[in-house]
């Protein structure tokens, strides 16, 4: 399963990328998470479909108590684009 995500709110600048890169890591998913410029975060994950969607229901949480996500936007899809890692861009 392949996941593309944009999380809004309170996501730059209180380690929102390294929390996503440690949860990805966790769940055994590979893809990518990197700011953008309008303040909002993108990520893309893929894995097992049980893995994106036990990623998705920690992101909701907000990982840690610094983050607050006010809105996300999921595109979910079961082609995978082959990613080897997960990184921070």
């Amino acid at each position: 399963m392949h996941a593309h995500i944009i999380a809004n709110g309170r996501v730059q600048g209180v380690g929102f990328r390294y929390s996503a890169q440690q949860y990805a890591k966790e769940y055994n998913l590979n893809g990518w998470v990197q700011n953008k410029s309008d303040g909002s975060v993108e990520l893309e994950v893929e894995g097992s479909d049980s893995q994106v969607h036990s990623f998705m229901t920690d992101l909701e949480s907000g990982f840690s108590p610094f983050i607050r996500i006010e809105d996300m936007q999921i595109d979910t899809q079961q082609e995978e684009k082959g990613y080897k890692t997960f990184s921070i861009r």
